[in-house]
């Protein structure tokens, strides 16, 4: 990104095609404050304003990949699409991605991270 102009460059707006300005957060894995699989951290005023059971989610360490992040690997496409983008990121894909982390989180463990990984690969390597 251009300091000034906020402007992407070209090799920038590649490497976010491709989620390579994901691969620092390889460190954070390695360092032990993320994990591998689990949900995607969000902005603030989403998932900290999260009430009763939903809060659940806030007990997972954040995650490189997640089933939600798999189905919304082009939410800025799909939000870019919107007649109000805002309306349908807060009522459509969000409660759907708290939901998605729910179901990690009530079904975490080596086989579910497992299945996430090989839907992973499936949708992005063939």
């Amino acid at each position: 990104m251009h300091v000034d102009t906020g402007a992407i460059s070209p090799i920038g707006r590649t490497m976010r095609r491709f989620k390579l300005d994901e691969l620092p957060q390889l460190f954070n894995i390695l360092a032990g404050s993320m994990s591998f699989v689990g949900p995607r951290p969000d902005i603030p005023g989403y998932y900290d304003v999260l009430e009763g059971e939903d809060r659940r989610v806030l007990n997972l360490k954040p995650g490189l990949i997640s089933r939600a992040a798999i189905k919304y690997y082009n939410e800025e496409k799909l939000l870019s699409e919107q007649a109000d983008p805002s309306y349908y990121n807060d009522h459509i894909i969000f409660p759907d991605k708290v939901r998605m982390n729910l179901e990690y989180y009530n079904n975490q463990g080596l086989i579910e991270d497992f299945k996430v990984i090989f839907l992973f690969i499936r949708r992005f390597f063939t």
